[in-house]
């Protein structure tokens, strides 16, 4: 019998050589989800609009458009490639991001809010300087609230990586669970219900130090009980040995919150991908 977990209908948070801190040939995403069945797949590269961001002008528009479509036309389909982005959101450049995405098109767009071992939210500390003689919450709080302001700024159709800030802090400051931190996530959650964007499960943090989603399952339980009606996944790859990791783990967590769809954008239509009723079984099983 086929396994139905084989076969994941979509992933929506791939890197390819056009972003600065990855190495993947476009193509090799579309050999690895053509042999590992995933139908559809968002090519989501770097965009910064800080010039000392590593991603300001590595790849412009055309580059990036062009490298795309013309991977779609290989692939015939299969798997269909979309032409996404990830745009590092900072608020004090949201009316750059705001005019770049009124004269450029994309199918979708991830909006995410990034951080570096030697750069927390560009204060130039190291991790460890940054957590020290702070509580989990207190260290976590500054990335949290530029998070909110991306959600709240409608720019994206999906927050990336929602809590992502724990790859650097769980080393210093031990787990960040929702249960201790209701007030951070929940203020998000609101905003992210209020705004009709979809919270993206990350499964990178499964191979980071985290070693879970970002989001965890409870969190995403939390946002659907709050009214959050979008959900979507992604692997989040930089390397062609990422692809896919823990996006089965990713789907699972959205089916057990009761979803039964994965919400996407493709150029101007926002659809519904489906999960189907036997893949939903074979996650609940595992």
């Amino acid at each position: 019998m086929t396994d139905p977990t084989a076969a994941l209908p979509l992933d929506a948070h791939l890197h390819t050589d056009l972003s600065p801190d990855a190495d993947v040939p476009i193509d090799a995403y579309g050999a690895a989800a053509r042999e590992r069945g995933i139908a559809e797949v968002a090519i989501t590269d770097h965009l910064d609009f800080d010039p000392e961001g590593p991603a300001y002008d590595y790849a412009d528009y055309g580059r990036r458009l062009r490298h795309v479509r013309a991977a779609g036309e290989r692939w015939e389909g299969r798997p269909t490639i979309r032409f996404g982005i990830e745009m590092t959101y900072q608020r004090q450049y949201e009316a750059a991001i705001r005019a770049h995405l009124a004269g450029h098109r994309y199918d979708y767009v991830v909006g995410s809010v990034h951080i570096a071992k030697r750069d927390p939210l560009r204060s130039g500390a190291t991790a460890a300087a940054w957590c020290a003689g702070k509580s989990h919450g207190e260290a976590s709080a500054p990335y949290f609230a530029e998070v909110e302001a991306a959600i709240r700024s409608g720019l994206f159709d999906t927050i990336g990586h929602l809590d992502f800030v724990k790859r650097y802090t769980v080393a210093h400051l031990g787990p960040f669970r929702y249960e201790d931190h209701a007030d951070l996530y929940d203020r998000l959650l609101v905003a992210l219900v209020e705004s009709g964007m979809a919270l993206e499960v990350n499964s990178s943090g499964l191979r980071q130090a985290a070693r879970e989603p970002y989001p965890t399952p409870v969190v995403v339980e939390r946002f659907r009980a709050l009214g959050g009606a979008r959900v979507v996944a992604g692997s989040d790859a930089h390397q062609i040995g990422s692809f896919a990791f823990g996006l089965e783990e990713a789907y699972r967590s959205i089916a057990a919150a009761g979803y039964r769809s994965l919400s996407f954008r493709r150029g101007r239509d926002r659809v519904e991908v489906p999960l189907e009723t036997d893949l939903v079984a074979a996650l609940a099983r595992r």
